[in-house]
């Protein structure tokens, strides 16, 4: 390269925006100086191949679309909280429903088997209204957990 080009290409890039030069062989990409500490070389020569980088511009070129992400998404922190908000709420909902729909089922069978004790038993009001308080006293009690052996041990006397 001749000074007076040289002269040219610096007064190029000392000015408002750096001239750039295409290389055809590096497929479309543009060519231009980079200025970093040694610290930061350390850094890239320590990373790209950690990265999945085949390169170490490929590598700088991802940090920097990463960086440019993240500065997308913190300026959008304001639109995602609602977004979050809406799709906990929705699986909350979808598992409300399940829930709706298999408490129902239960009690369906435990209608029916209601029916079917009282249909063969003849039993007077009085023990059914005790029947019901000894029963809501010991759901209280367990805490909601009922235990099929325990009421057959106490049906029992043991």
């Amino acid at each position: 390269m001749k000074k007076s080009e040289i002269r040219e290409s610096s007064q190029k890039k000392s000015g408002d925006k750096a001239e750039f030069k295409a290389v055809p062989e590096a497929s479309g990409k543009i060519k231009f100086g980079l200025m970093a500490t040694p610290e930061v070389m350390d850094i890239i020569n320590e990373s790209f191949q950690k990265d999945g980088s085949a390169c170490r511009s490929m590598f700088i070129e991802n940090a920097v679309r990463f960086y440019n992400d993240y500065l997308t998404t913190r300026n959008t922190a304001n639109f995602l909280a609602p977004v979050i908000t809406k799709i906990v709420d929705s699986s909350v909902q979808l598992s409300e429903q399940r829930i709706s729909r298999n408490l129902f089922k239960i009690a369906v069978e435990l209608g029916k088997i209601s029916h079917m004790i009282a249909a063969t038993n003849d039993i007077d009001d009085e023990t059914v209204e005790s029947l019901h308080r000894m029963c809501v006293d010991e759901v209280r009690r367990i805490n909601g957990v009922i235990n099929y052996e325990s009421a057959f041990h106490f049906q029992k006397d043991e």
